[in-house]
């Protein structure tokens, strides 16, 4: 049984996985929406919404928190002044998980996972 359990695994050591969810993160901030898998979905959701949580703040300590986790200037940046600000009055919920396909090599079933 999975009681207890926080995150999905996804099949990767700990690093494999805190950069997989690193760099889907920093996809999703630049293109607004990303097509994965629907577990890599769900577990980035959390990873981002936690992220945007911080950055909504808006100070310093939360920009260097961002850039702490993401180690990328651009999306921290992108994230800060233009994604955060929006959801301001918003109490969580800033990503949508919509599922698309079933892919064709492992019949993995694919998600878009989108800022709302």
């Amino acid at each position: 049984m999975r009681h207890g359990k926080d995150y999905r695994k996804l099949g990767r050591t700990s690093s494999h996985r805190k950069a997989l969810l690193k760099n889907l993160s920093i996809a999703l901030i630049e293109h607004g929406k990303i097509e994965t898998s629907v577990f890599k979905a769900k577990e980035l959701q959390s990873y981002i919404e936690r992220l945007i949580t911080t950055a909504r703040v808006g100070d310093f300590n939360s920009h260097r928190a961002v850039f702490a986790l993401l180690q990328h200037k651009a999306a921290t940046k992108k994230l800060i002044t233009e994604i955060a600000p929006k959801y301001k009055e918003r109490n969580g919920g800033y990503t949508r998980i919509q599922r698309t396909r079933i892919r064709r090599g492992d019949a993995s079933v694919m998600a878009i996972i989108e800022l709302v």
